[in-house]
């Protein structure tokens, strides 16, 4: 038997990530809905016109230079999708914006927008019930959900715990990694090492991995590819080193 295709403008289901589903029921807590659709009944998701509309995706043109905000060595603006919810006592509907923070270690799942539709329209928009927005906890029940046994560290009085309960400081993360045939969580140390790089700003983290290292170029670009393999770290992006 087929496996049914869920309708292009389901929220339950994000084909365009190419990647775990972003928003599920058991995200939202007690109260709380997840629509099928988004406003209007459209069967397709409009998250890239949102963006579009708000700006996120809009070249930048000024006197002297052109970039785009997309373009950015952080956290793709792109990667954003916008999923509608519902509170069921007051009907207040929310669109919260859902993007990966690929370049966090471990990688998670941040709230980046928030659009906030009261019941009826004209009612006013109090401190208080922005407040009572539970964005916390949502971010806290899809992350838990989608890396739980992705997760790589845990960071308790500055020190990462490991899998095999090693720990380490986060300043020894730029120091050689060892021998990846002696250390159990060798592979979690790549990614940690390879998210530090990339948080300093770093352009090219697999050449400076294999400085630090001692390596050859190909064994750190090894290293990286056999972490992301692992789910240790996001996929690698067409065009960028490292």
């Amino acid at each position: 038997m087929p496996i049914p295709v869920p309708p292009r403008g389901d929220q339950s289901h994000d084909d365009l990530l190419h990647q775990d589903d972003l928003l599920h029921q058991d995200d939202l807590p007690e109260g709380w809905h997840l629509h099928v659709g988004f406003p209007g009944h459209r069967d397709d998701d409009p998250s890239l016109e949102i963006d579009e509309l708000l700006g996120y995706n809009r070249w930048l043109t000024m006197e002297h230079e052109q970039y785009r905000v997309a373009e950015s060595d952080q956290n793709e603006t792109i990667d954003g999708r916008w999923r509608y919810i519902e509170h069921s006592a007051t009907h207040t509907r929310v669109m919260i914006r859902l993007q990966r923070q690929t370049f966090a270690v471990p990688e998670e799942v941040r709230i980046t927008g928030v659009i906030y539709l009261p019941w009826r329209a004209g009612d006013p928009i109090t401190s208080q019930l922005l407040r009572e927005l539970p964005t916390a906890r949502i971010e806290a029940a899809i992350n838990k959900r989608l890396f739980a046994m992705k997760r790589t560290e845990t960071s308790t009085g500055g020190k990462i715990v490991l899998p095999s309960g090693h720990k380490i400081s986060e300043r020894d993360l730029l120091k050689p990694l060892g021998d990846p045939k002696k250390m159990r969580d060798f592979y979690e140390l790549v990614a940690l090492q390879h998210g530090q790089l990339t948080r300093e700003g770093d352009r090219n983290p697999s050449a400076t991995m294999a400085q630090v290292n001692g390596v050859a170029l190909s064994t750190a670009q090894g290293w990286i590819t056999k972490a992301r393999e692992r789910g240790f770290l996001p996929p690698g992006r067409r065009g960028r080193a490292g």
